[in-house]
């Protein structure tokens, strides 16, 4: 049977387009059929077990040891890695505008 975009993206929990981008570059094994993308399972298997296991990092211990779900821990670690101001500097939209003392924009 051949998986869709969306069957490998729920195996692998990776992003649709993550799939698409390495199959267009010839990343990962796939059949284009009418221009629609397919996956064998047993190709999949293959290519994954290709990767040598010594190439994997674990997590760090932080986000292991943390009450919340490991998903929920990492994207919360980065989200606030990346969106935190830096040496308590703030910052102001330029979507944000400053009224004048009368009230106008």
């Amino acid at each position: 049977m051949l998986l869709t975009v969306k069957d490998l993206s729920a195996w692998l929990n990776m992003k649709p387009s993550t799939l698409y981008l390495w199959a267009a570059q010839g990343k990962i094994p796939c059949r284009k059929i009418h221009g629609l993308i397919r996956f064998e399972r047993e190709a999949i298997t293959r290519w994954l077990d290709s990767f040598p296991e010594g190439n994997r990092q674990p997590l760090p211990k932080s986000l292991l040891a943390g009450r919340e779900p490991l998903p929920d821990a990492l994207i919360a670690t980065t989200t606030r890695e990346a969106y935190t101001a830096g040496h308590g500097e703030t910052t102001q939209s330029s979507l944000i505008r400053k009224e004048d003392s009368d009230g106008a924009v």
